[in-house]
């Protein structure tokens, strides 16, 4: 009898669990959100699959170009992401991103991505990048080479890291230990600004080395005797 009545237990507190998975599927909160575009910006969404793609993931993906007054950048979309462009009310364009199937998980992955990336786009063929380098540390300083095509480092090894720049991105030395990285690519300046910042990573015992932006670390107390 306590076993019959131990299986109803159990039986009833199934069926109350699935009952929670009956909750209506939620729609991205960033990627329903459209993409104001800017006057000076155009937006073409090539709808030719790609059929030799730079890598395997990108096949029958799309090709979305966006063009400004600091240059072109275009960047593949999945199949099932829908780009619609609109106007607003106060006569902005706007670009409307949507997927196929919102109860599919990888879409739903894809579909704040996709928005935040073409965001970025708009923002970086309009007004560009820049990022901050901060050089922390006796005699750590940095010197454009080659044409300002590359930036030598003194971090306080034997020799300089020289570093060149890639296409598309601009470095400026305001004084010897500050640099600025200027570019229309968000992806292409961060990662070479985590490429420097690899050769002296900051630490926190003497707050020497590469710091990025706005950054700090917080100081430690060495071992005392």
């Amino acid at each position: 009898m306590l076993r019959s009545s131990m299986r109803r237990v159990h039986s009833s507190f199934i069926h109350n669990t699935r009952s929670f998975n009956t909750s209506a599927v939620v729609a991205s909160h960033i990627g329903r959100t459209p993409v104001t575009v800017a006057s000076n910006v155009t937006v073409h969404h090539d709808l030719t699959p790609i059929q030799h793609p730079r890598i395997p993931s990108e096949l029958n993906n799309t090709t979305l170009t966006v063009k400004g007054p600091l240059g072109e950048l275009s960047m593949p979309i999945k199949p099932f992401v829908q780009l619609t462009m609109d106007k607003s009310v106060q006569g902005d364009d706007l670009v409307k991103i949507a997927i196929q199937d919102q109860t599919n998980k990888k879409q739903k992955s894809m579909w704040g991505t996709t928005r935040n990336l073409i965001r970025n786009m708009i923002t970086g063929v309009s007004e560009g990048y820049q990022v901050h380098l901060r050089l922390v540390g006796v005699g750590y300083r940095a010197v454009l080479e080659n044409d300002k095509r590359s930036v030598s480092l003194k971090l306080g090894y034997s020799h300089p890291i020289v570093i060149d720049l890639p296409q598309g991105v601009t470095c400026t030395v305001p004084i010897p230990n500050r640099m600025i990285l200027h570019g229309i690519d968000l992806q292409q300046v961060t990662e070479l600004a985590a490429k420097i910042q690899r050769w002296r990573k900051p630490e926190p015992y003497n707050q020497k080395g590469i710091f990025i932006n706005d950054e700090t670390i917080k100081k430690k107390e060495g071992k005392k005797k």
